[in-house]
């Protein structure tokens, strides 16, 4: 069965607005414990909610368009490790609702498994309109449908087969946006779900909030271009900027002709890990460095759990490579990181989720050092 595509958001609305750079720029929150790199490298980088709520602030001023962090739902010691690699993280709906109150632009996107528990979709629109109410319009929807099966059972549920996970997510999405959008009591009734006058206030203020999808495979770019406003992709090749450059084509090509031929305007955003420094020396001697402090439990343990589960995404990555962490990875020169984004923006990339190693003193640096250049390169306004 095929569901309404989204309509699309107005001009004028955060997301409108947001749309209009050449290059989008939005930060990975480090809302859970190691951040993105899976090493005992000494770093500022820490999940408190005070310290992403700075952050968030930081990339705001500097013109960031959106922040948003991941969600794992990990037993007692998280992926493992002396560090504990991701045991502790925040929730991505209740740290959206505190950044909404110190925050006035910056777009803030919650991820949520919208299968477990279940979510029911009548809770979800309630609590969406809620936030989208509370930050003036700026929250948005990451739809995560759920590739591990140890995280579904966690739940006490079994784990759906890939592509039907995207089905039953094509009629979830349908059902948010008629909860959203609709005037009358919604009667509905399927096999999965079950609406008996259900209706959702307050609206959001533009019609709906942001949607958000990541996904490379073909069953879920089916669907991340019908119910999708954003659509983060991943290097099937792994982390290194060459591999990543020479895979990444054919999945942006995938996306936007799949989104043309449905007359949808979406974006596509890539998610870098920017380790820059004054020279090309320094930078890949901290490269090296977070190599060389690597926790072998924590990285053992996320590659374990990951083979378990039934991604299509990040298949590729070597173990140096997750050990620093970010599906691509620029490491160099402000004037090399420049030149590699606009190779990004080149073939196909609309925007960029940045993460960094030691995330406010590099976000400082990548504003005073790179994104003059950026604009330079009319990368930015």
């Amino acid at each position: 069965m095929h569901y309404p595509v989204l309509p699309p958001l107005p001009p004028d609305s955060p997301l409108g607005i947001a749309m209009k750079q050449p290059l989008m720029l939005g930060l990975f929150l480090p809302i859970h414990n190691g951040g993105w790199t899976m090493s005992s490298y000494p770093r500022g980088t820490d999940w408190t909610f005070d310290y992403n709520a700075a952050l968030t602030r930081q990339a705001e001023a500097l013109g960031f368009e959106l922040v948003f962090g991941p969600a794992h739902w990990l037993p007692k010691g998280g992926f493992g490790g002396e560090i504990r690699y991701r045991e502790t993280a925040l929730d991505t709906l209740m740290t959206a609702a505190g950044l909404a109150a110190i925050t006035e632009r910056i777009l803030l996107i919650s991820t949520v498994h919208i299968f477990y528990g279940p979510w029911h979709p009548l809770h979800l629109a309630k609590f969406g309109a809620t936030l989208d109410h509370m930050s003036g319009g700026r929250w948005g929807l990451n739809v995560v449908t759920g590739f591990r099966k140890d995280e579904w059972a966690m739940f006490g549920q079994e784990q759906p087969g890939h592509d039907q996970r995207y089905i039953l997510a094509d009629e979830y999405v349908s059902l948010l946006q008629q909860l959203w959008a609709g005037t009358e009591n919604l009667d509905y009734h399927s096999d999965r779900w079950r609406l008996n006058q259900a209706f959702v206030t307050p609206k959001p203020r533009y019609g709906r909030p942001v949607i958000v999808s990541a996904t490379s495979s073909a069953a879920g770019i089916a669907h991340a271009v019908r119910q999708a406003d954003l659509i983060f992709v991943t290097s099937p090749a792994g982390a290194s900027f060459e591999a990543a450059i020479d895979a990444l084509p054919d999945i942006t090509r995938q996306v936007r002709t799949a989104a043309q031929a449905i007359n949808r305007d979406v974006r596509i955003l890539v998610n870098p890990m920017i380790i820059a420094r004054d020279t090309e020396a320094e930078a890949q001697a901290v490269y090296q460095a977070i190599i060389a402090q690597a926790d072998h439990g924590a990285v053992d343990g996320f590659f374990h759990t990951h083979a378990t589960g039934d991604s299509r995404s990040w298949r590729g990555h070597q173990r140096d490579e997750r050990i620093v962490g970010g599906n691509i990875q620029l490491v160099g020169t402000p004037e090399q990181i420049t030149e590699q984004i606009l190779r990004l923006k080149a073939i196909g990339c609309d925007g960029l989720q940045l993460c960094f190693v030691d995330y406010q003193p590099e976000l400082a640096y990548f504003g005073q050092r790179i994104l003059p250049l950026l604009k330079q390169a009319g990368l930015r306004y």
